[in-house]
């Protein structure tokens, strides 16, 4: 049986449970095409906490979306089944063991052929997220999002943080070395030494100031030539956004996308074969106005549309 989103013009948007979108619980349906699940977690970061409260912060923020998309012309509620999958609870104290807390839960998730889209929740849960999709599909093309490379290799001595996900991913065999992607990438980093271990990790990079400089279109095809065919993941750090379109985030940097560039470059990706995404290092204490949680549900929204065509992939 389908089941849809609450109906807004009969139950108030500002009234009952505060599923994404207004989306049923899982618990609901028979069957999610797409489960969105929220992982409170943020013991990984380096700066300002408070990640944790970015599920119920962008849930909350979700209310007002409609359930269909005029640019993409989809209506991904109407024609897959997507679920409100809650929270994955994990240990707030031990990194290792919550990481494979959210492995062992996306595992379950998805065991029934289920996709997911997960909101965190600092960039740490990128790692488990990236595991189990790979188990799934082998090395995935990554398009990260981000101001930051999160290819670091440890903090403290810790292996396992939010700026290092996709080092600790590429060292595992989980991504496509040929095929993954930052977009977004700024400010200061540690020295050169920083870019040379990407490039050697498999990582190209689209700058936020080559976007401005280059402008949006030429952007986009580097993004389609070098994604190609192959299944792709996508994790959006929302502090790709400059801070003026989302100042809650933790370690956030001046000179970011604007969330229409970011927004288009998602629509983009219905040309491709998603099989798994994330918004992540949502941080309401330091929001305001629901500024980042309202672009963070519109990420999200975005992110359902292009996971729209399911595993048949796209049509470039």
């Amino acid at each position: 049986m389908f089941v849809g989103p609450q109906d807004s013009s009969r139950t108030p948007r500002y009234a009952g449970l505060a599923t994404f979108a207004l989306l049923p619980r899982l618990e609901d349906v028979d069957h999610a095409d797409i489960a969105v699940v929220g992982v409170p977690f943020d013991s990984g970061v380096s700066y300002r906490p408070g990640a944790r409260f970015g599920p119920a912060h962008v849930r909350e923020s979700s209310r007002l979306l409609r359930p269909y998309n005029q640019v993409a012309d989809v209506s991904p509620f109407s024609e897959f089944q997507v679920a409100d999958a809650g929270d994955i609870a994990v240990n707030p104290f031990s990194i290792d063991e919550a990481v494979r807390e959210i492995e062992d839960r996306a595992a379950e998730l998805t065991a029934d052929g289920t996709r997911l889209l997960t909101i965190g929740g600092d960039h740490t849960i990128a790692l488990p997220m990236l595991r189990n999709v790979a188990k799934q599909y082998g090395p995935v093309a990554v398009v990260h999002f981000d101001a930051h490379l999160d290819t670091w290799d440890t903090y403290f001595d810790a292996p396992i943080t939010h700026g290092t996900p996709f080092r600790r991913a590429s060292e595992e065999g989980l991504i496509d070395l040929t095929a993954s992607l930052h977009i977004g990438i700024r400010g200061p980093l540690y020295g050169p030494a920083d870019l040379e271990d990407d490039r050697r990790l498999g990582f190209a990079i689209i700058a936020a100031h080559e976007v401005e400089r280059d402008g949006m279109p030429a952007a986009i095809e580097r993004m389609h030539a070098r994604l190609g065919d192959r299944p792709i993941y996508v994790s959006v750090d929302i502090d790709v956004l400059d801070p003026a379109h989302a100042p809650g985030t933790g370690t956030p940097e001046a000179g970011g996308l604007t969330s229409r560039e970011l927004l288009e470059f998602l629509r983009q990706l219905r040309q491709h074969r998603v099989v798994g995404a994330d918004v992540v290092e949502v941080a309401p204490a330091y929001d305001h106005a629901q500024l980042t949680g309202i672009a963070a549900s519109h990420v999200a929204f975005e992110l359902l549309c292009s996971m729209s065509p399911g595993d048949s992939g796209g049509t470039r």
